[in-house]
């Protein structure tokens, strides 16, 4: 079998070390879905993702994206990451500053701004629509049982991903939560969804930490936390498919405040990571509702090349 190039990218990080890991295959296109199956769960990682020729003439690549069990249709993370190893090694160019990746939620633009360790790219999140509130749903009650509510109301919110979100009060308490994981894992499997993702506005005093003082830049605007139990993950570092639903749902919900235009995220720093997620939001979609760009920077952490299949002899 001939050498695959493989790359470890960390994901939504203004520092190496701070995002979320990302595995990311090129050459496999004579690999079958076991293949690809059995490679990603033997990485281990979060996602591991595989960049094939497109099939589609509009697109630079096209993109499959695996957990350890299971095959998804999409997900920011590994979106971002996989278009900056694309980028990184040469695989496409951008035109007129876009990539186009093809993937099982359609073909999604991915803006590109700068340029090697100071490139960030942006993906646009598909549209997304809520499907319901949760304001009678007994599991959702359970699991968020004594949290005081932020300002909009919990709701279950679809767009390439499916996840129940729900705002806290404040920042402490959302940092500080200690979650029944059972419960989440319950609720993810009878509504068929991701899991949950609860989101809280900054407090001032947190806004700009001690690490980001020296560069006001890295100031955040909300804090996210999301447990995937749906696809067996305790914990995400960063999240860009749960965080287009949240942008999403907060500018229809709030069409004139001060978030409908994009903030930024702080994700990760309960479990020892410290990611950096951009959000921004504009009118592009029309009557479709806002277009969300959810972005960062990506580093790359490994290099290197595959020998040979995962079970094969």
């Amino acid at each position: 079998m001939p050498q695959l190039r493989y790359l470890q990218v960390d994901v939504f990080a203004e520092r190496a070390g701070g995002g979320n890991p990302l595995g990311v295959v090129f050459g496999a296109d004579t690999w079958s879905d076991a293949d690809m199956q059995r490679f990603a769960a033997w990485t281990n990682l979060v996602e591991t993702t595989f960049v094939l020729a497109p099939a589609r003439s509009e697109a630079s690549y096209r993109l499959r994206i695996f957990t350890p069990a299971k095959e998804i249709a999409f997900a920011g993370h590994p979106t971002i990451g996989s278009a900056h190893a694309a980028l990184e090694v040469g695989h496409v160019v951008a035109r007129d500053g876009l990539l186009v990746q093809e993937c099982g939620a359609g073909l999604l633009p991915i803006r590109v701004e700068g340029e090697d360790t100071a490139r960030r790219l942006y993906v646009q999140a598909p549209a997304a629509r809520v499907l319901r509130t949760g304001a009678h749903d007994t599991r959702l009650a359970r699991v968020l049982e004594g949290i005081a509510p932020g300002q909009l109301p919990p709701a279950f919110v679809e767009g390439g991903r499916r996840w129940w979100v729900a705002e806290f009060a404040t920042e402490s308490a959302l940092r500080a939560w200690q979650p029944d994981h059972a419960a989440i894992g319950t609720l993810a499997r009878a509504d068929d969804c991701l899991g949950l993702c609860v989101f809280a506005r900054a407090s001032r005093a947190n806004e700009i930490d001690a690490r980001a003082k020296a560069a006001k830049a890295n100031g955040y605007d909300l804090v996210v936390r999301a447990f995937p139990a749906g696809v067996g993950i305790i914990e995400d570092p960063a999240s860009g498919a749960a965080n287009g639903l949240i942008a999403a749902y907060i500018a229809q919900g709030e069409p004139a405040g001060t978030l409908a235009r994009g903030y930024r995220v702080s994700q990760g720093r309960e479990i020892g990571h410290d990611a950096t997620i951009d959000v921004r939001i504009d009118d592009a979609r029309g009557d479709a509702g806002p277009a969300v760009w959810v972005g960062g920077r990506s580093h790359t952490i490994i290099d290197g090349a595959i020998q040979q299949r995962i079970g094969s002899k």
